[in-house]
């Protein structure tokens, strides 16, 4: 016995070492990427929004305009520092997945393809790599399923306090929180474990979740729910790309890496096989979840965060399946190939080729990260496009507004056509002498126009005709163009004066959520 004992402990520690490993490697990849790209146009929007801390924003809950605050406050606000908290998020989550297989009775080889599964999957890398809740959202989702093995393992009710506490700061941090725990719900509700609904527990865990997002539920209802109107707006507008369910997991394939398909599709049989019998209700959640996505918003990314209870159930399965004389070698192939397949889809997700270099390379290997929006697109995809050129346009913008007579300067409004426009000037405009820029998109509205009467404004793209309709006074001044920026943000710059009416009335009319 003590002989098992040892054997065991040296069993645990091996595969603890590998999840390190891993894991470390994924937070040096994210740490490594970026040196030739700027900012991506959701972090500049995100730093704003940590300028204006509030309990929510039309577009998401507060939490990562906290986060953003916090990291801000302690590294600073450079790209690098911004970054870091994302980049710990993902090497957490590579850790999460080999956790939960462990949980699922995954020893040390189902622990190490679980983590490289995570690992490899561009689409994860891709999220991971920037500033976004779409960074922290896999640790409260994944988190919730971690428990909820926990419960029914240990029989232990009082983990739900643990659950209800993660699925409330999952709310604060995207609504989708709110899916993935019906999901889990409706899993329950099929499966003998729904005993444990009957749980008073439960119940006060489901109002600690309940009193973490109030203030977000509140500020909504003050704002008349503008989450819903952005939505609605969006839909109607066709800015997301259509995509087929056949298409839509064609894209999950590619997304998640061709090598993982036997993986994640074998962690689905193992939650409807015998041996993932007590934890069935994850496999429910997973296929809900996608049903719903699919159905409603078939965005490729937002399956991503749940992939990685497929990821750990699948390795366990495997892990029986190749423990086999016959079948022994695979265990060192496959996760060799994964691995090495990895590094060759990489650069397709993250930053890590210059421009010039990407463009090479992505027609040499005829692939490209699938679209997420119908925008024309120039030679870069629209993740990597989105972070170019607004230091450029910022100081454009500056040329424009330091040429104006000193006496007219502070009068003088900066508008943003998007809040990446305004971003880049609340980012990059104190270095060039510039205040903060007022916008009508998203929560730059409810910021309002910041005690500018209209009489002097410098307009950043918008069509001179328009213009013209609602100012004395228009000329255009300035053009902005980067060769690798989104073909949308190449536009015209214009300086107007006497604005029809004064802006405290008309800024109900620029307002533009989409």
């Amino acid at each position: 016995m003590p002989q098992d004992a040892g054997h065991r402990n040296r069993v645990a520690l091996t595969a603890t070492a590998v999840i390190v490993c891993v894991s470390a490697c994924k937070l040096l990849v994210h740490l490594c990427a970026g040196r030739h790209y700027g900012y991506f146009v959701d972090e500049l929007y995100y730093l704003a929004c940590s300028r204006h801390l509030d309990w929510g924003f039309v577009d998401q809950p507060p939490l990562i305009a906290l986060i953003t605050w916090i990291g801000r406050s302690l590294l600073g606000d450079s790209l690098p520092a911004i970054r870091f908290l994302p980049a710990l998020a993902g090497a957490c989550e590579v850790a999460l997945t080999a956790l939960i297989a462990r949980e699922l009775g995954g020893k040390r080889f189902a622990q190490g393809l679980a983590a490289l599964g995570a690992l490899a999957a561009p689409g994860i890398l891709a999220t991971d790599n920037f500033l976004s809740m779409n960074a922290f959202e896999p640790l409260f989702w994944m988190g919730c399923a971690w428990i909820l093995i926990r419960i029914v393992k240990t029989g232990n009710p009082r983990l739900w306090i643990w659950f209800g506490i993660l699925a409330g700061f999952g709310l604060e941090n995207k609504y989708s929180m709110a899916l993935f725990g019906a999901g889990m719900v409706f899993g329950l509700l099929l499966t003998p474990q729904r005993r444990v609904l009957a749980s008073p527990w439960l119940w006060i865990a489901g109002a600690i979740a309940f009193l973490i997002f109030l203030p977000n539920l509140l500020w909504n209802v003050q704002h008349h729910f503008p989450f819903l109107e952005l939505q609605a707006n969006i839909r109607r507008s066709g800015r997301d790309a259509p995509l087929t369910p056949l298409a839509f997991f064609g894209q999950e394939i590619l997304s998640m890496h061709p090598l993982t398909l036997p993986l994640w599709l074998a962690g689905l049989w193992f939650y409807f096989s015998p041996r993932g019998k007590p934890f069935r209700a994850l496999g429910w959640a997973w296929v809900f979840t996608a049903a719903v996505i699919v159905a409603v918003s078939p965005r490729v990314y937002y399956l991503f965060p749940a992939f990685s209870i497929l990821f750990a159930g699948g390795a366990v399965i495997w892990e029986v399946w190749l423990d086999r004389p016959r079948a022994f070698w695979w265990k060192f192939a496959w996760p060799v190939l994964l691995a090495a397949t990895a590094v060759v889809l990489a650069p397709l997700a993250i930053p890590v080729l210059p421009p010039a270099t990407y463009v090479a390379y992505t027609k040499a290997l005829h692939l490209a990260p699938p679209r997420i929006e119908t925008h024309r697109l120039g030679p870069l995809p629209q993740i990597f496009a989105d972070q170019f050129g607004w230091e450029d346009m910022a100081a454009t913008v500056a040329r424009v507004y330091n040429g104006l007579p000193p006496e007219v300067r502070p009068k003088t409004a900066i508008f943003g056509q998007n809040y990446g426009q305004a971003g880049a000037i609340d980012l990059f405009g104190p270095k060039y002498g510039l205040p903060p820029a007022i916008s009508g998109h998203q929560s730059y509205f409810l910021w309002g126009p910041r005690g500018y009467t209209g009489e002097s404004v410098v307009v950043m793209a918008g069509r001179q005709q328009d213009l013209e309709s609602r100012f004395a006074f228009v000329q255009k001044v300035a053009s902005v163009y980067h060769p690798y920026s989104m073909p949308y943000e190449h536009f015209d710059v214009f300086y107007c004066r006497g604005l029809n009416r004064p802006l405290s009335e008309t800024w109900p009319q620029v307002k533009n959520w989409n």
